[in-house]
């Protein structure tokens, strides 16, 4: 019998531009890309709720793709742009859909709210007006255990309302800032 050692994988260096900030370090190439997120970058609004990419509470853009992050590795980011949650808001305005999930109650205990929101940012830039029936058919892959998600369906058809008409920002003081994009 002779001496077992694990020699572990040798790291590899990754380039992936977060939130609009360039970040360049070395991974592990089994490294999923939430926890790239969370444990390098300090990014711990993409949550980790299953370990089965079943929940989508990990959602995040990448490269404008609204994917799951735990089904992703790190190193497959490597020269992406990945918007997490904590890159929705422009300074202190809050993004429409964050609005609406604050206006509309759409949230309750919050661990799912990141997911949701991310892939509802995803569906409006695809489809900036959808029924109800294609609310509920885009968020199916986002499980929520505290609401029946009809607040949530609300907060989407805020949402969108308020990218349709332009309405104003309001920011995280309550107070009304400029329309997004002016």
């Amino acid at each position: 019998m002779g001496d077992a050692t694990t020699i572990a994988p040798p790291k590899l260096v990754i380039q992936v531009t977060v939130n609009g900030t360039p970040h360049r370090n070395e991974v592990e190439p089994r490294l999923l890309l939430v926890h790239y997120l969370r444990d390098q970058l300090g990014l711990t609004g993409t949550h980790v709720g299953c370990d089965t990419s079943q929940c989508g509470a990990c959602v995040v853009a990448l490269n404008g793709k609204a994917v799951k992050s735990c089904t992703i590795l790190a190193v497959q980011a490597d020269g992406a742009e990945v918007q997490t949650i904590e890159g929705l808001a422009e300074g202190e305005n809050f993004h429409p859909v964050q609005q609406g999930f604050w206006e509309m109650h759409g949230l309750q205990c919050g661990f799912c709210t990141p997911g949701m929101i991310m892939s509802t940012v995803a569906l409006l830039k695809r489809n900036p007006n959808p029924t109800e029936d294609e609310i509920r058919h885009a968020l199916e892959g986002n499980l929520c255990r505290c609401t029946g998600y009809q607040n949530i369906v609300k907060a989407v058809q805020y949402a969108a309302g308020q990218i349709t008409t332009g309405s104003q920002a309001v920011n995280q003081s309550g107070n009304v800032g400029t329309p997004r994009g002016e």
